[in-house]
């Protein structure tokens, strides 16, 4: 048999788990005592039927070593999957109005679809160089054994 909590026993559970893509480039920081602190924000969609969708941006902080990787791993448009929990701040600005964010300590972040944006641009921009490189230099050579082949050097330049 078992027994019913009250409600001073019932346990309460602050955990939340996105799968979304980043809506800008993560801003990562270090704080005076040294740790890191990467802020991001994740858009996340739902979908109500009759085709119509709507979405929701979620604030999102890292700390620690999670923060330096997200910081240097993590890029606007890159689907991820996090773990972690509600959390709301309130402070008061120099004019004395109190302001309100509410946003998600992750614990756990995935990176769903592989390498940063930026990496792939760069990688792809770099194979297009070399590419035009080796397709040059193939040129200037060919260009060269054509040269000698059919322009024989005038014998008065040749003396």
């Amino acid at each position: 048999m078992t027994r019913r909590l009250t409600n001073k026993e019932t346990r309460t559970v602050n955990k939340v788990l996105l799968t979304g893509r980043l809506t800008r480039d993560p801003e990562m920081r270090a704080l005076a005592s040294g740790k890191h602190v990467t802020q991001f924000s994740v858009a996340t969609n739902e979908y109500a039927g009759n085709g119509k969708e709507r979405s929701e941006y979620h604030n999102i902080v890292t700390w620690d070593r999670l923060a330096e990787i997200c910081g240097r791993y993590l890029g606007k448009g890159q689907q991820v999957a996090l773990e972690g929990r509600i959390q709301t701040r309130t402070w008061d600005d120099d004019k004395g109005a109190r302001h309100w964010k509410t946003e998600i300590v992750a614990n756990s972040v995935e990176m769903l679809s592989g390498r940063r944006k930026k990496d792939y641009a760069a990688e792809s921009a770099a194979d297009g160089l070399e590419a035009q490189v080796a397709r040059l230099e193939g040129q200037v050579d060919a260009d060269a054994e054509d040269a000698s082949a059919e322009d024989p050097i005038p014998e008065t330049l040749a003396a």
